[in-house]
């Protein structure tokens, strides 16, 4: 049986941010922040939450997707980062281990440069470090780039949830990865717009903010070159398509940690960047790393 969450909604700049909570048993239970990838929700981590039950784990719906897709005002790593600080201020969390998945890995390094004192480790998934993308590219280029179909997914229209889920069954990520809980995650995932169709919720305004403020943007470098919090890095060989060698290859990959030679690294094999989250035999290898990050980063909630 999947563990069970509730949700709330936090005042945030712009409006309401959504999110989702898994309580713990023990009201003095260690806390984790989990942020998902650039079209994602809380729902990516319920296989992360099964494997977790003595801790508190807390996930929103970043602005621009899912339940938060409404909210206005320019989006980028900042406001993510800001956002995150409300949630945690209304959940009466001192501090916490976060952990970001792709998109949610460059914000959660943000959040640990410009509040360091809310986030006691990080744990990144397959994102947080530079992507290997040419920076003059223009913001169309730049998200065709990085994202391929899963941008032009955003403009497209469905005439029901099963239609979606249909189209999903396709995808090469999924194709020996599909379960209920995926089903949950897609359907969700879905609003309808004025004219009764359904579409995905996230809002393609804000993936073009956060795209080129990710990959352009002087927020992530000036915040890696600042690092100062204990980090594991996990990435895995195989992209958004189940393409290889995926967002790192092991040239830029290699680079990148030769600059940041305290950061824990590990190389996933057999998972692409969905599974690695957003399968039980992911959820299976990310939820030690995340205990093991609690483990030697203790916190506390505020009272």
């Amino acid at each position: 049986m999947s563990r069970e969450r509730h949700e709330i909604d936090v005042p945030v700049d712009g409006g309401m941010l959504h999110v989702g909570v898994w309580e713990a048993d023990s009201a003095d239970a260690p806390t984790a922040l989990l942020i998902h990838g650039v079209t994602s929700s809380h729902l990516a981590w319920p296989f992360v939450a099964d494997r977790l039950p003595g801790v508190r784990l807390i996930a929103p719906d970043l602005r621009g997707r899912g339940r938060s897709n409404r909210l206005a005002g320019p989006a980028g790593m900042a406001a993510h980062a800001a956002d995150m600080v409300a949630v945690l201020d209304a959940l009466s969390i001192d501090r916490a281990v976060v952990v970001g998945h792709s998109m949610g890995a460059f914000v959660s390094v943000v959040l640990a440069d410009v509040h360091p004192d809310r986030v006691s480790s990080l744990v990144l998934v397959d994102g947080g470090f530079p992507l290997d993308v040419p920076a003059d590219l223009d913001p169309d280029t730049a998200i065709r780039l990085v994202l391929g179909p899963t941008a032009e997914r955003l403009e497209m229209r469905f005439t029901s949830t099963a239609e979606y889920l249909d189209f999903w069954r396709a995808h090469p990520a999924f194709r020996q990865a599909w379960t209920p809980e995926l089903e949950d995650y897609l359907a969700y995932d879905l609003v309808e717009d004025d004219g009764g169709a359904l579409h995905p919720a996230t809002a393609y305004a804000t993936v073009v903010d956060d795209t080129i403020d990710m990959n352009t943007g002087s927020a992530v470098p000036d915040a890696l070159g600042r690092l100062r919090h204990p980090t594991r890095l996990l990435t895995v060989p195989r992209g958004l398509q189940d393409e290889e060698p995926g967002l790192y290859a092991p040239a830029h990959l290699n680079r990148l940690l030769a600059d940041h030679p305290a950061v824990e690294h590990r190389r996933i094999g057999g998972f692409n960047h969905y599974t690695i989250v957003m399968s039980p035999e992911g959820a299976d290898v990310v939820a030690p790393e995340i205990a093991a990050a609690i483990s030697v980063a203790p916190m506390r909630s505020a009272s």
